[in-house]
């Protein structure tokens, strides 16, 4: 099957946010990535692969269609384009369903940069973290760059984008859990007492959390440098200082 212009216009426009938001469909590229989604909760609206990859949907229910290298390298964002790119519904969640209160939950506050997203899921994947609370002006988990640096774990992880402040407010009403928040006067991480459930807020990669979520923490904390007569950097990237506070977290269960 031949693909049509209108057809290669359609799937790059996906990499723009408001068409994605708009199909409801995020596109996915490599073999691996693909083949967990495919063993995932995740819906595949449609593969097109190369004759190159043994792939079959009589076990699943999507459109899958057959191109040349040519048709996909037009298709592909890749340097190196793979032999696969499948089409993928962005799931939908009620955060009203989700339980936030038997867990550790991480929440992001402004995070902008799409390596650094893409890096947060995976370690919420390692680290057995089900879900993401996202401030509306994050980075979208599902442009390509996100999808390709997270490695599958989109799949795993519940990255849910909502009114913050409002749903921080609902949390501390309802229970006597802590809401963390990672600040630079905050207190030592590893002299802090942690609790295993609860909500870690990560802020903005320049200007840290905001406010209006700040007035709703209940636990500040820092993770010292232990640089010695030397000048210490003025502060860790957000996704290393998201590695450092859920390792420490998670050990102390």
């Amino acid at each position: 099957m031949m693909l049509s212009k209108n057809s290669i216009k359609a799937i790059n426009s996906l990499r723009v946010k408001k068409t994605r938001n708009a199909e409801g469909v995020f596109i996915a590229e490599g073999e691996r990535l693909v083949e967990e989604i495919l063993n995932s909760k995740l819906q595949v609206k449609s593969i097109y692969k190369t004759s190159i990859l043994n792939i079959t949907s009589k076990e699943f229910d999507f459109e899958l269609v057959e191109i040349t290298d040519d048709e996909m390298k037009k298709i592909s964002s890749l340097s190196s384009h793979s032999n696969v790119l499948a089409l993928v519904k962005i799931p939908e969640y009620d955060i009203s369903k989700i339980d936030l209160h038997n867990s550790l939950v991480l929440a992001l506050d402004g995070v902008q940069d799409p390596g650094n997203l893409g890096t947060i899921i995976r370690l919420a994947s390692w680290f057995g973290i089900d879900t993401i609370l996202c401030t509306n002006d994050t980075t979208d988990a599902y442009s390509p760059k996100v999808i390709q640096s997270c490695m599958g774990a989109i799949s795993m992880v519940n990255v849910i984008y909502c009114n913050l402040p409002e749903i921080l407010k609902e949390y501390r009403t309802k229970n006597n859990l802590p809401i963390y928040g990672a600040f630079l006067e905050g207190e030592d991480i590893y002299n802090s007492k942690l609790n295993s459930k609860g909500i870690v807020v990560m802020g903005n990669e320049g200007n840290g959390i905001s406010p209006e979520i700040e007035k709703l923490i209940t636990q500040k904390i820092h993770i010292p440098s232990f640089a010695t007569n030397r000048t210490a950097v003025e502060s860790l990237n957000v996704a290393m200082a998201t590695a450092i506070a859920c390792s420490e977290f998670k050990r102390r269960i």
